[in-house]
């Protein structure tokens, strides 16, 4: 069984930090792109950035500078740093797999296979 879960939110002030993870179980994704999504109240899921299986990494205007999404291959893990965090940033942060291999994410959430259930980040203004 194929496992995405995130881990790592939590409720922080304006300007403060948080460090996501995602670990993997059931399969490996060393060769998947990974991305980070986020889904605030009565919207829709909005890329944040995605790490390829090259490690080449590529975010969203809104949070360039201030996030950064990294690999650990050997441990099966996706991180997600976050500084500078604004109270726009609130939202449930999810982990996603690219449906197939040797290629690059794209902002559709359709088009990822595995998904994790999610972890909150609250910042407070």
């Amino acid at each position: 069984q194929v496992q995405l879960v995130e881990s790592g939110g939590g409720l922080v002030q304006a300007g403060g930090s948080l460090r996501l993870s995602c670990a993997a179980s059931g399969r490996t994704f060393n060769w998947y792109s990974m991305s980070w999504f986020r889904q605030a109240p009565g919207k829709g899921r909005e890329l944040v950035g995605t790490i390829s299986w090259t490690y080449s990494t590529d975010y969203v205007d809104s949070v360039k500078g201030r996030f950064a999404i990294s690999r650990d291959n050997a441990k099966n893990t996706v991180s997600l740093q976050m500084n500078s965090l604004k109270p726009e940033d609130t939202a449930v942060y999810l982990c996603a797999a690219y449906q197939k291999p040797y290629s690059g994410g794209t902002s559709n959430p359709d088009e990822y296979a595995y998904w994790g259930q999610g972890t909150q980040v609250t910042v407070s203004s």
